[in-house]
C-alpha cells in the first residue's frame, strides 16, 4: 500500500517536467477531422476537402515543435494550438447550423442520413471542446507541466483532485497538493462527454467567465442537436 501510494506522488507529467504525451491529442484531432470528412455534402460550408487541409496544416507544425510529449513552447505555438482548435469548432458549429434547418424541413428524404450526421457533429462537438479546455487551462499543457505552481496563470477549471488532500488517505495521496497532479487530455475530454450528455457541469466546476461561457455553448449545441434528433427519429419510425 505505501509503495502504491509513493507511485502516486510520482506518476504525473509534472514529475521531472517530462510533459504531457503528444499522440492524444492528435488522435482526437484526426478523429474530428475525419468525422467532418464523413458529413454529408449538404452540411458542408466549403468544398469537402479544404478545412481538413487548412486543419492538418496547422496540426504538421505544432507535431514538429513537439512531437512526443509536449515541452516546449512559444507565442507562435500557441497562437497555432488555438487556431486549430477555432478552425474545428467554426467547421462544427456550421455543420451544426445546417443539420438544423435540414432537420426541421419535413421534405428531407433521407432523414436516416442526417440522424447519422447528427451523431458525427455531436461526438466533434465533444472532442473540439475537450480541446478548447486542454488548450486554455491554466495556460495550457505545455505551462501545466514545466511552469511551478505558482506561476501558472488562474486556472479555468477546479477538478476534484484540487481539493481532496484532506480527504481519506487513499483519496488525499492523489491529490494535486500531494501528488502533483495535473489534468491532462483525458480529463477535458471527460469534462466535455459529462456536460454534453448532462448539460451541465458535474465534477469539475467552471471558474472563469470564458470557461462558463464555453461550456454553455457547447451545453445549448449538445442540447439542441439532441433534442432536433429525438423529434426526427420519432417522425421516420412514425
Amino acid at each position: 500500500m505505501a509503495r502504491r501510494r509513493e507511485t502516486a506522488r510520482i506518476r504525473h507529467p509534472r514529475h521531472g517536467r517530462r510533459g504531457e504525451a503528444r499522440l492524444p491529442a492528435v488522435v482526437a484531432t484526426v478523429t474530428a477531422i475525419g468525422l467532418y470528412l464523413a458529413l454529408p455534402q449538404q452540411l458542408l460550408i466549403t468544398p469537402r476537402f479544404v478545412l481538413p487541409a487548412l486543419e492538418v496544416a496547422l496540426l504538421l507544425p505544432l507535431i514538429a515543435i513537439n512531437p512526443r510529449r509536449l515541452t516546449r513552447q512559444s507565442r507562435t505555438f500557441r497562437v497555432l494550438s488555438i487556431a486549430l482548435v477555432l478552425t474545428i469548432a467554426a467547421g462544427n458549429l456550421a455543420a451544426l447550423g445546417l443539420l438544423i434547418d435540414q432537420l426541421v424541413h419535413a421534405e428531407v428524404a433521407d432523414g436516416r442520413a442526417l440522424l447519422i450526421a447528427a451523431l458525427q457533429v455531436w461526438l466533434t462537438n465533444i472532442i473540439v471542446f475537450g480541446l478548447a479546455y486542454w488548450e486554455l487551462d491554466r495556460g495550457g499543457p505545455v505551462a501545466r507541466t514545466q511552469q511551478p505552481r505558482d506561476e501558472l496563470p488562474l486556472a479555468d477549471f477546479r477538478f476534484s483532485q484540487d481539493e481532496n488532500d484532506d480527504a481519506v488517505g487513499e483519496v488525499a495521496d492523489g491529490a494535486s497538493k500531494e501528488s502533483d497532479w495535473v489534468p491532462t487530455l483525458l480529463d477535458y475530454l471527460y469534462v466535455s462527454v459529462t456536460n454534453s450528455t448532462a448539460f451541465s457541469p458535474t465534477d469539475t466546476m467552471p471558474l472563469t467567465t470564458r470557461a462558463k461561457l464555453l461550456m454553455a455553448i457547447q451545453s445549448v449545441a449538445a442540447l439542441a442537436t439532441s433534442l432536433l434528433v429525438i423529434a426526427r427519429a420519432v417522425s421516420i419510425l412514425h
